[in-house]
């Protein structure tokens, strides 16, 4: 609420005064979300204005006092006494209906066919934060394993809500509820599970042992580790730099920031791969046709001439991207277009529905997509994600030029090198074993079985990632058999340029191991997760805490060769000074 009332200050503040206004924000009374769309009226007069998607509005008004008339579909109607200067928060209070038996027959109908609540996520609509948006996700509930007993999510390693988390507390601020997913916080980190013996794509693990914050729970975590392509295997890329120069990027974190972090990918470029470079702001340009990965100099140039102005021509320059890669495809190869933005599409395509379809005509070229997110404020993370999923891609946010060289060269391969697409995993629970389950996380990346079985929805994996999956389970009151299995795993994927899909199974034993003799792996992952749910409010966080959280995390911190778990520490620190 804070934040909202900061809002309206500074917005109220950066508009020109004039001698009689009045301006202010209009929320609702249950949520204290804004309320877009209310007709603001000065009765006895003409003048009426309409709160903006934020819930803001400014108004003159004919006299010093005036009475003003707040009215919406589904509100109450408010009447209030303004005077000049003032600056309103309006609360409106939703009309309780009663329901008509037949409508509510018929939308129970339709919650049971489209929205299952453990799979009600994809689609759920957007939230607003200052200007910032995020797709709406709500958390995977309990799921009785008797009537359901699979679980079928999308596997990826995108690690974007992490880094975006991370400036939030830097700067002291609260982080959004739909800012945090909780499988991009874990798999933001390495985990040491061996990779896959020689010839084959993936390997998986699983461990099952008790809940460290719910102790009459389970904890079961399903590991996924992809092959890791050598260095000298790489096959050669076809990038294309799709970077957005519109006016909203002419700040410091943002394409300074972005130039820097280009110029390291650039540094790791070999004389087969090879680079285009499209800019747009108004119109999209070609400011670097395809060229070898040896002329580094050139590529720089392009980069640091650079600048900042005009709208954002994102479709335009999308379609522009996608033809230079169509181009410029190089069999075999690493086709890929890497779009650098703060997700401001304002001219053309705009709405996420609109920029998904043209992706996901684009993904049918073979081409790949990695969206790279920067800035504040009016970060767009909720395009930048709909897009990357669509786009048979990967999805990063880069918030110092220290995260830009953890994705551009440490994890350069992982990055930017594909070894599995429309990765899926699918769980089958023993209902002997298992009386519920929960995923934790993935919740815009869940599918029913019927939309699952053409196998053609799911992630990407690059070279080397590890992708972690955690359910908390809770267990039947009756001791099963010590040979009983908990759960079924199994992997579906296809290689990057092949049609052919393939599978992994393995079976996941029912007996459970105390928490604390586990592998530092699986704790600190466990402890990141926790976080995640301090940090929603979640309902699921049982006895979990901060103290908790650090006190795992601190035991499992391992080798930590980059020093990422011991910054993880200092951002558990910064939870507990803002949560209390």
């Amino acid at each position: 609420m804070r934040k909202f009332l900061l809002l309206l200050l500074l917005w109220a503040g950066s508009i020109q005064a004039q001698t009689i206004r009045v301006s202010g924000a209009v929320e609702d009374s249950i949520s204290h979300r804004p309320v877009a769309g209310v007709t603001v009226s000065v009765i006895d007069d003409t003048t009426k204005v309409l709160t903006n998607a934020f819930g803001l509005f400014s108004m003159g008004i004919p006299r010093n006092v005036a009475q003003l008339l707040f009215t919406r579909e589904g509100y109450r109607p408010l009447q209030k006494e303004v005077k000049a200067g003032d600056r309103l928060l309006i609360t409106l209070s939703p009309i309780r209906r009663i329901p008509d038996a037949i409508a509510l027959a018929k939308a129970s109908a339709r919650t049971r066919q489209n929205s299952n609540p453990n799979y009600g996520n994809v689609g759920m609509g957007i939230h607003a934060f200052y200007n910032e948006t995020y797709g709406t996700t709500y958390e995977n509930r309990f799921t009785r394993a008797q009537t359901q007993p699979v679980s079928i999510f999308a596997v990826d390693v995108d690690r974007a809500a992490y880094s975006n988390i991370r400036r939030f507390l830097r700067l002291k601020e609260a982080v959004p509820v739909d800012a945090v997913r909780i499988e991009e916080m874990v798999n933001y980190f390495h985990y040491d599970y061996p990779l896959p013996e020689k010839g084959n794509t993936m390997a998986v693990y699983s461990r099952y042992t008790s809940c460290p914050w719910e102790p009459a729970h389970h904890l079961l975590q399903v590991a996924l580790r992809a092959k890791a392509l050598q260095t000298d295997s790489l096959p050669p890329s076809n990038l294309v730099f799709l970077i957005d120069v519109s006016g909203s990027m002419g700040v410091p974190n943002k394409l300074p920031l972005l130039q820097a972090a280009f110029r390291i990918l650039v540094n790791n470029l070999r004389p087969v791969d090879k680079v285009a470079i499209v800019a747009y702001a108004g119109t999209p340009g070609i400011k670097l046709p395809a060229t070898a990965g040896d002329q580094k100099e050139k590529i720089l140039n392009a980069i640091d001439n650079l600048v900042a102005g005009g709208a954002t021509a994102g479709e335009a320059a999308i379609k522009m991207a996608y033809q230079i890669a169509v181009d410029e495809f190089i069999p075999d190869g690493n086709n890929r277009v890497i779009l650098a933005t703060d997700g401001d599409f304002n001219v053309g395509l705009t709405s996420d529905a609109e920029m998904e379809e043209l992706i996901r005509q684009k993904k049918e070229s073979g081409v790949l997509l990695t969206c790279l997110g920067f800035g504040m404020k009016n970060y767009k993370d909720s395009k930048l994600q709909s897009l990357s999923s669509k786009g048979n891609g990967n999805f990063a946010y880069i918030d110092d030029l220290e995260e830009a060289s953890k994705i551009f060269a440490r994890e350069f391969g992982s990055t930017l090198f594909t070894v599995a697409r429309d990765v899926q995993t699918e769980m089958t629970f023993n209902p002997a074993v298992v009386k519920s389950y929960r995923l934790i996380g993935y919740e815009n990346k869940v599918y029913e079985a019927d939309t699952a079985a053409d196998k053609n929805h799911g992630g990407i994996v690059g070279s080397g990632h590890c992708a972690v999956a955690m359910y908390e389970i809770v267990p039947r009151d009756s001791v099963a058999a010590a040979d009983s299995l908990l759960a079924r795993v199994k992997i579906s994927y296809r290689h990057p340029l092949d049609t052919v899909l393939h599978t992994l199974e393995c079976g996941v034993p029912a007996r459970a191991t105390a928490f604390e003799a586990a592998p530092d792996d699986y704790r600190f992952a466990a402890s990141v997760a926790l976080l995640g749910m301090i940090l929603r409010n979640s309902a699921y966080r049982g006895c979990g805490d901060t103290n908790m959280v650090m006190d795992i995390a601190r035991k499992a911190l391992g080798k930590d060769k980059e020093g990422y778990r011991q910054e993880f520490l200092k951002m558990v620190k910064q939870v507990r000074k803002i949560k209390r």
